[in-house]
């Protein structure tokens, strides 16, 4: 059996968070104008939600980890160690599960979020994620 990942810090994490949601924002803003992104009652903001689950998973599923998470030097790899593909179905539960907030807040003594615990995946540092070897597909 191949002993747990450690799991990168929460504050880096949350540092990943912020990148994404900045870039997501500023990506909607060269979309819609500045104008229209500050306007009362704009749906600006759920742009950005949107922009931030679609970016993060396409991320996260063909480069390992979110524009945020590449970043700070961080990774999301399956849990068992093993580095191969991630499922893009669950690459895409997995983020809009953090988008609904809840689930990154419930989490294992391990650090694994109840996102993490769904997708069966992890976030490592980059470091770690270096010392990983190839798995089966």
């Amino acid at each position: 059996m191949t002993p747990p990942l450690e799991s990168a810090s929460w504050p880096r994490r949350v540092l990943a968070l912020f990148v994404d949601w900045f870039a997501s924002t500023l990506a909607v803003i060269a979309f819609v104008g500045l104008d229209a992104y500050g306007e009362t009652g704009s749906n600006a903001q759920l742009y950005v939600l949107l922009v931030y689950v679609v970016e993060s998973a396409l991320f996260t599923w063909l480069l390992g980890g979110s524009f945020g998470k590449l970043a700070t030097r961080l990774r999301v790899v399956p849990a068992d160690g093993r580095l191969r593909p991630l499922n893009p179905f669950k690459a895409l539960l997995r983020q809009a599960m953090i988008a609904l907030v809840i689930p990154p807040l419930v989490y294992r003594a391990d650090g694994r979020g109840l996102h993490d615990l769904v997708a069966g995946t992890v976030t490592v540092t980059l470091q770690t994620f270096r010392g990983l070897r190839p798995g089966p597909a």
